[in-house]
């Protein structure tokens, strides 16, 4: 399976360089829906990801959940987290089933009160929301 296809890595780079032309204008980013969910079918690692860097396309933005009880925003290398393997050779994967329906902040926010990331809606905080 392919990782990001190639509507994803459209709208991934779109929202990158829409907030890298934001960040120079005001300073500020907007709050985007993030476009792909990814994890690792061995443990409790997921990622929610929004955008790439247009000037660097390794490096994505997004919420990550390393199963620590911490999620936290930032960037992550996509060559780094290709080049992991776990158990019987398994990597990363993307879920098929995922539909962003809240900006990343309510994400985040209801991934710091749980201690993880979780995208089901009905488990999402209706006060976050």
């Amino acid at each position: 399976m392919k990782i990001l296809t190639n509507k994803i890595m459209e709208q991934l780079l779109i929202n990158g360089e829409t907030n890298n032309k934001r960040i120079a204008e005001d300073g500020r980013t907007l709050d985007f829906h993030p476009v792909v969910k990814l994890f690792f079918p061995f443990g409790s690692f997921t990622w929610l990801i929004t955008e790439i860097d247009p000037q660097n396309p390794d490096i994505m933005f997004g919420l990550a959940d390393l199963g620590q009880g911490c999620p936290e925003m930032g960037s992550i290398s996509l060559s780094e987290l290709l080049a992991v393997k776990g158990q019987f050779g398994l990597g990363l994967e993307r879920d098929l089933h995922f539909e962003a329906e809240f900006p990343l902040s309510v994400y985040a926010k209801t991934a710091a009160e749980l201690g993880r990331i979780v995208t089901h809606p009905s488990l999402i905080k209706k006060e976050v929301a």
